[in-house]
């Protein structure tokens, strides 16, 4: 279930700089100048995960398949974006397809790249596409005010009376500049707001794209920007897209790692915000481990054992009988499925069972 995360922001912020690096074999075209993405470029990319390499290690599989996430480079939103300016009717219809937002801000001085907002001012460029996505849904919700209002205040319709109070307390948050993801909502309540299909309830993950002096510490503007996501309750991390870039070029382990280490890098910031993105969506991983294959599968946070084999075959969440169990330390700690199994670490779960981040299961079924 490879979901999709797009990467938005303001015209020349590093959008598709940073799509290049993630996406590696399929390059979307960068440059500087307004526009130059006009349709959404799409990349499939694995989702680093050192446990992954460590079951390989253990089982010494024929091959290896991790998890994967769909990434999304969307075109540069300008002001006026709701109203249709620029590419905005596009844009902010390719938002409403993507399951989370990468947004990309501007975080570094550069008179060559190109930009017509005036100084840099992060906080300022967040706000803009803030509030272009904000407008998109206010004239969402009141469509569905004006559809459903007769039927609750003249019919009595008791549902359409309870999912007005709903949305026009969606109309008085979004008037107030505020984004519905920070608006409280009941499970009751959830299903009056989910096909209006708002762009602000989508999850977000701010990228600061800095300076390379600033790639390890932040910049005034970055940490600006942090501020803000804090009290957003927002994830916020800090790259250099193009050093993020030029490390996705290297193939062999060895100049990539002598690169990084010039740079002072542990690991890539991709990796980073991979798994950020991986972590906004509320994805977990179990994993499947056998000589054929070791493999992760994506499930949503809370998934019962069932439905998490549904993502094998349809046949077996069908005919589910139960899962076995083993979880990954104990796989780890124990170095094999068998051993697992003689020291008691192997559990036999039903149909009420959460599957935990991590749990190595094998699945029983009948059809």
């Amino acid at each position: 279930m490879a979901l999709q995360a797009g990467i938005v922001g303001l015209p020349n912020v590093g959008k598709s700089t940073l799509f290049n690096a993630i996406s590696g074999s399929a390059k979307a075209q960068a440059s500087n100048y307004r526009f130059c993405t006009i349709d959404p470029n799409v990349g499939l990319v694995d989702v680093p995960d050192e446990r992954l390499k460590k079951l390989e290690e253990l089982v010494n599989p024929q091959r290896v398949v991790p998890t994967q996430i769909e990434i999304v480079d969307i075109a540069g939103l300008v002001k006026g974006a709701s109203q249709g300016e620029g590419l905005g009717n596009k844009f902010l219809g390719n938002i409403r397809e993507v399951d989370a937002i990468i947004h990309v801000i501007r975080c570094f001085e550069n008179e060559n790249v190109l930009r017509e907002e005036g100084a840099i001012n992060p906080v300022s460029d967040k706000e803009i596409i803030d509030t272009e996505l904000q407008l998109k849904d206010l004239d969402s919700v009141d469509k569905k005010i004006q559809r459903i209002a007769k039927m609750a205040r003249v019919g009595g319709d008791a549902k359409a009376k309870a999912e007005l109070d709903v949305v026009e307390r969606c109309k008085a948050w979004l008037e107030q500049g505020k984004n519905m993801r920070e608006m409280e909502l009941t499970k009751e309540e959830l299903p009056a707001v989910a096909d209006m299909f708002l762009l602000t309830i989508k999850p977000v993950l701010y990228v600061a794209n800095v300076d390379e002096g600033s790639m390890h510490t932040g910049n005034a503007f970055s940490k600006a920007l942090q501020v803000v996501a804090d009290a957003e309750g927002a994830e916020m991390i800090t790259l250099n897209n193009s050093v993020e870039a030029d490390i996705s070029e290297l193939t062999d382990p060895d100049d990539k790692a002598l690169f990084m280490e010039e740079y002072g890098m542990t690991e890539a910031g991709l990796d980073r915000l991979l798994r950020s993105a991986y972590k906004l969506l509320n994805l977990n991983t179990y994993f499947t481990a056998g000589e054929k294959e070791v493999r992760a599968w994506t499930i949503s946070q809370g998934w019962k054992a069932p439905k998490a084999a549904s993502v094998i075959h349809n046949d077996f969440e069908r005919g589910f009988i139960r899962a076995e169990v083993i979880g990954y330390d104990d796989y780890v700690k124990y170095g094999s499925e068998a051993a697992a199994r003689d020291a008691g670490r192997l559990r036999v779960e039903g149909k009420e069972y959460v599957v935990a981040d991590g749990d190595v299961m094998h699945f029983r079924f009948n059809v």
